[in-house]
């Protein structure tokens, strides 16, 4: 692709002569964000820039939290670029395609993948999130990306089967996650780790438990490499239809790919600038995916060729709890900017920081429907803001090739159901702790910073040290023998206060006289 060649989007009224005009790829790659209530035609702009790019043979991928757009888009599919469609639809229960978002993951770029979950994860569970959760869970994704095979699924095992937990700290290399396994979160007592973790599990538990997700994430092996696909100009269509799969469940999916996507981009680095294909990224109802680290792919996705087209309804969305990261993102790096008509608290912000003082407050809120203005990117350089219509909606084919897309896309991209499930049940299949097995999880060869003191075992007599000071009135046990003891019936059990401690010097004690004690204090009364 050249960088002179040309997507046209919009066409422009002067004079009563209309012209058409676009967009040439390299101005594309500073991106284009697009603004607009709901049915003033963005996706229609939507939905012929992404059939533009499909007939021209470019590499394209498609976000939808809704899905209409999605199952629309493959009728646009023509026959010769069957073979290229990857079509992401989690609805699909019968066949669910493979995504691992902590498969394969080099040791340079770990950090990046679980500072990305950790965004997604923080966005969709405000309402839970804490920094001790925050930490742990990171702990714990850094953890399993260092394990080859491992899958999110692992995250609440990690809390839950001791036995798998330690193989996979024994084979950490990273000194300081094992040190956080094996020194701090080892001698978390019992309550306090409930307390740590339970906010964790509930939530990995509810996106996991779902099997529509279940099934996707719970494969260790991705069903395509992102990279390959960028590389090889393939069309990923991702479905993430709300209304079928749970609102959380698609936004954290999103998430995950939006940033796998990323990760796959910056692994360009490895080929030249000039060699590397552009990748056309489309994202509609963009908030809904985005973290924090948004900022990073506006700001750093150009130079990849990862280029992206983003919409929403309206710029509240952008500000979560009053953090504005991701508006001043999108406004301090999208070159193209189009709006269509929007709400009475946009307005005055788009005619200050976009359209002012040529296009005012009553321009926006009075466009019709399918018309825009805009600041176009031309040759690296915003344009002065000018108003335009959008083109009319591609027509349908006359014959739709979407069957045989999904089919397609089934056969090589999809694993049946029943083969997923057996795969992850002996995956996860673990066998309970043996009771042989020592208390202490891991062995650490740093002393213990716990003072240590000596007593003698009530029961076997050896000399033994507990973490506490021994109390004369109480029995002190040896692990064997208090594990004896806890083995023993009720009734034959001696109990807590023993009085196998002897007191020989202690005197028996004096019955009392009530009556002398009766006359003693109505003396003392009189007095």
């Amino acid at each position: 692709m050249t960088n002179n060649e040309i997507t046209f989007f919009a066409e422009t009224n002067f004079r009563n002569q209309r012209k058409k005009f676009g967009i040439k790829t390299d101005d594309r790659r500073r991106h284009m964000y697009i603004i607009g209530q709901t049915g003033t035609g963005k996706t229609t702009l939507l939905m012929n820039m992404l059939v533009s790019d499909i007939m021209a043979g470019h590499g394209v991928g498609f976000i939808d939290p809704h899905g209409d757009m999605a199952e629309s888009l493959l009728n646009y599919i023509p026959k010769e670029r069957i073979k290229d469609v990857i079509y992401f639809n989690p609805a699909d229960m019968a066949f669910p395609i493979a995504f691992n978002a902590i498969e394969k993951v080099d040791q340079e770029a770990r950090h990046l993948v679980a500072s990305g979950l950790m965004g997604v994860f923080k966005k969709i569970w405000p309402d839970v999130w804490s920094a001790r959760m925050e930490y742990i869970l990171n702990n714990t994704v850094l953890a399993l990306l260092e394990i080859p095979g491992s899958t999110l699924l692992g995250i609440n095992r990690m809390f839950s089967d001791k036995i798998f937990r330690k193989s996979v700290v024994d084979r950490l290399e990273d000194p300081i996650i094992k040190a956080f396994w094996t020194q701090e979160y080892a001698k978390y007592q019992q309550k306090y780790e409930q307390e740590a973790t339970a906010a964790i599990q509930n939530k990995i538990g509810q996106f996991s438990s779902a099997a529509v997700i279940r099934n996707i994430i719970g494969q260790p092996n991705s069903s395509f490499d992102f990279r390959k696909a960028m590389d090889d100009n393939k069309i990923i269509i991702m479905n993430l239809s709300k209304g079928r799969i749970g609102e959380d469940n698609s936004k954290l999916l999103g998430g995950m790919l939006i940033t796998k996507i990323q990760l796959a981009a910056m692994t360009r680095v490895d080929i030249p600038e000039d060699d590397r294909k552009d990748f056309y990224l489309y994202v509609d109802e963009f908030q809904n995916f985005v973290t924090d680290s948004f900022a990073t792919i506006l700001s750093e996705a150009r130079k990849y060729r990862l280029n992206l087209v983003i919409t929403n309804q309206y710029i509240g969305q952008l500000v979560h709890d009053q953090n504005t990261k991701v508006k001043d993102a999108v406004f301090g790096n999208v070159g193209t900017f189009v709006a269509f008509r929007t709400g009475g608290e946009d307005v005055a912000f788009l005619e200050e920081k976009q359209f002012g003082p040529n296009i005012v407050a009553e321009d926006l809120l009075n466009l019709p429907n399918y018309n825009v203005y805009l600041r176009l990117m031309i040759d690296g350089v915003p344009s002065r803001p000018f108003s335009a219509m959008t083109l009319p909606p591609i027509p349908k084919p006359n014959t739709s090739c979407a069957d045989e897309v999904i089919e397609h896309s089934r056969k090589i991209y999809g694993t049946p159901r029943d083969d997923v499930e057996k795969m992850i049940v002996e995956a996860t299949n673990s066998s309970e702790e043996s009771p042989a097995e020592s208390k202490t999880e891991f062995k650490t060869t740093e002393p213990s910073s716990v003072a240590m003191f000596d007593a003698v075992c009530v029961k076997c007599k050896k000399d033994i040290k507990v973490p506490f000071k021994p109390d004369p009135n109480r029995p002190v046990y040896c692990k064997e023998c208090f594990a004896e003891s806890r083995k023993e019936p009720a009734r034959g059990r001696e109990p807590m206060r023993s009085r196998q401690i002897t007191e020989p010097d202690k005197k028996p004690r004096k019955t009392v006289n009530l009556s002398e004690l009766k006359k003693i204090l109505e003396n003392v009364s009189k007095k």
